[in-house]
């Protein structure tokens, strides 16, 4: 069943009658696809042409949102990773995929898939096989995790929730403005098959590692991520490296889990561009 909104049908066909190679832009929990503006910007300032789908039923704004919590609810990871799928199989090529948080770990997931030209994962959530979990990360995913009752609800965070796990590199001030811009409630499931992946051999939490088509990976982590600790980033990158395709990993320096949002997100979409353009050609 055909899932794409009539503006995700018509990035597809912009893209498409462009002919320029085109990038894809997944994002992660608590975050809408307008969390890629500045990001979309900046690729298609250097050649790219982009698309940043939703998530099924994502509302269009952060006002739309948070007025109605409860669209959020019930989306579970196959759902959504067949919501990209279904974009990208409409695609005349094969696209880079870029992915945060939630996002990083469905863009890894896409790979998987060989349907990616080239990945760069952005603070990846975990997939089965990656083992550690940090303090940090319990605390972040908390506000889900504390009631088994949120696997089938949205999840709205608190400003000091959303502060421990997004912006706890930032300003109160910087942070407050962010907060505003861009938290919106979150599916409670993708937390929960996250939390048990690694017991539930049927989990939908699952990369394949292994194909030989996944194409070139970068995985980016920040040192002070709350929400996805570096460990975590570099576990993911460790069952990524037996891939024979290109996998690399890079630490962003005084970064939290907002670095696609913040002041600083200049240098990760410049170290993510730079990726791409080595191992994509933008009128193939």
């Amino acid at each position: 069943m055909a899932t794409l909104t009539t503006h995700e049908q018509q990035e597809i066909e912009r893209a498409n009658a462009s002919g320029l190679q085109p990038v894809v832009f997944v994002h992660g929990l608590w975050l809408l696809s307008s969390s890629w503006d500045n990001w979309r910007q900046l690729f298609e300032a250097n050649g790219y042409i982009t698309l940043a789908p939703g998530w099924p039923d994502d509302p269009e704004t952060v006002a739309e949102a948070n007025d109605d919590p409860e669209v959020f609810a019930h989306k579970r990871l196959r759902q959504i990773t067949g919501h990209y799928l279904e974009a990208i199989g409409q695609l005349a090529k094969k696209p880079a995929v870029v992915g945060h948080s939630f996002g990083g770990l469905i863009s890894m997931m896409i790979a998987g898939q060989g349907v990616a030209t080239v990945t760069v994962a952005i603070s990846p959530a975990p997939f089965r096989g990656v083992l550690p979990l940090p303090f940090s990360a319990l605390k972040s995913s908390s506000a889900v995790l504390a009631n088994p009752a949120n696997y089938n609800r949205a999840v709205a965070l608190t400003y000091e929730q959303f502060h421990y796990g997004f912006t706890n590199t930032v300003d109160e001030d910087e942070a407050h403005k962010l907060y505003d811009a861009y938290a919106v409630p979150g599916a409670g499931a993708p937390i929960f098959q996250a939390a048990t992946a690694n017991v539930n051999p049927w989990t939908e939490d699952q990369v394949d590692t292994s194909n030989p088509e996944r194409g070139p990976l970068l995985i980016i982590s920040s040192d002070q991520d709350h929400t996805v600790p570096f460990a975590i980033a570099e576990a993911a990158y460790k069952r990524q490296v037996k891939n024979p395709g290109i996998t690399e990993i890079k630490e962003m320096s005084d970064r939290g889990h907002s670095l696609t949002i913040d002041h600083g997100w200049r240098e990760v979409a410049e170290t993510a561009l730079a990726f791409v353009k080595e191992h994509t050609s933008k009128d193939q």
